[in-house]
């Protein structure tokens, strides 16, 4: 498949993410001087800005390639909620997944960035889980929603709230009914509820807080146990795992490969693994190998890290550089 009819099977895609979604507001300023009634910066301000963030980058970076997704989450009725249901239709997306709670506080976080440098984090959340009627709610989402013909699943955990193990459980036995894929960037809390996913894509710290290990990326023999020990205890498809500047590694039932990292300047890391994931759920709907879906992830991932804050994937550049490292032409 060349890289023209890749990007445009991406087109044809229709990917429900399923997970926390927040706002990311960012304070933006200058700073010359220390306060005299503390030891901290003024910051001096010049702009403000709000963002998608959470599992709603996710799909900001699915539609970015061309796919169409639909979030699916809970946010609370209040100004922040409507702040964020606005962002949704500023941008294009769509969001009828979106549940309305009275009970439940939007989650927001707040950076405050002085001279480009991230200053202080404020974050307004609430993160125990979500009502057994909210969940209810948001199942008869995902239920209508997957009736109308969806190609994958995206499990974005955030640890916030929105994925319950009940929910987990579920969404993925509602998958394997309509056989639909399901991939998953999970976080520690339910990490062993997805049982049976296509893709579960852990980074190195995740795999080592979820098995409860600890050892060297350097010791392979140690890592490769780690995997066989995730394969067993989830029976998962297809084993996903981003080593940070160490590239990343997938593995499945026949066959493994490690894809090393290519040379960035990195100016932030913040959202790569939300770009990855959205990267390796589009690839693996087109059918790649798994190699390949590793090597386009990992190229995404790296590129996001170039760019300050949390951006999405730009088509072109990954274009461009699957031309110049994978050899892919037009």
């Amino acid at each position: 498949m060349d890289i023209q009819a890749l990007f445009e099977s991406f087109r044809q895609k229709k990917i429900i993410v399923l997970g926390d979604v927040m706002l990311d507001s960012y304070i933006l300023g200058n700073v010359s001087r220390i306060s005299p009634e503390a030891p901290v910066p003024i910051v001096s301000l010049r702009a403000t800005d709000e963002r998608l963030g959470g599992a709603a980058n996710v799909a900001l970076n699915l539609a970015s390639l061309g796919a169409s997704p639909v979030i699916c989450s809970l946010i609370g009725d209040d100004f922040e909620g409507k702040r964020l249901a606005g962002l949704f239709a500023e941008n294009n997306m769509a969001s009828e997944g979106l549940v309305k709670s009275e009970g439940r506080k939007t989650t927001v976080k707040t950076r405050i960035i002085g001279n480009n440098q991230q200053l202080l984090r404020i974050d307004s959340e609430q993160t125990d889980d979500i009502s057994k009627a909210d969940e209810d709610r948001l199942f008869a989402k995902i239920e209508a929603l997957i009736g109308s013909g969806i190609d994958a699943l995206v499990f974005e955990d955030y640890n916030k709230g929105v994925l319950t193990e009940s929910l987990i459980t579920r969404v993925i036995a509602l998958c394997r009914e309509k056989g639909v894929a399901t991939t998953v960037d999970p976080k520690k809390k339910n990490f062993f509820a997805y049982q049976g996913v296509t893709l579960f894509k852990p980074n190195l710290k995740e795999l080592k807080e979820g098995l409860d290990l600890g050892f060297s990326i350097s010791d392979t023999l140690a890592f490769d146990a780690a995997v066989e020990s995730l394969r067993t205890k989830l029976k998962h498809e297809i084993t996903f795992i981003t080593l940070s500047e160490h590239g990343v590694f997938i593995k499945n039932e026949s066959e493994k490969h490690h894809i090393p990292a290519h040379v960035r300047n990195i100016a932030d890391v913040s959202g790569a693994g939300d770009t990855v994931i959205s990267v390796a759920t589009l690839c693996l709907c087109a059918g790649l190998p798994i190699e390949q879906i590793a090597a386009v992830s990992n190229l995404a991932g790296g590129l996001v890290c170039e760019k300050a804050g949390v951006v999405s994937i730009d088509k072109e550049e990954l274009m461009e550089e699957m031309k110049q490292f994978i050899g892919w032409n037009y």
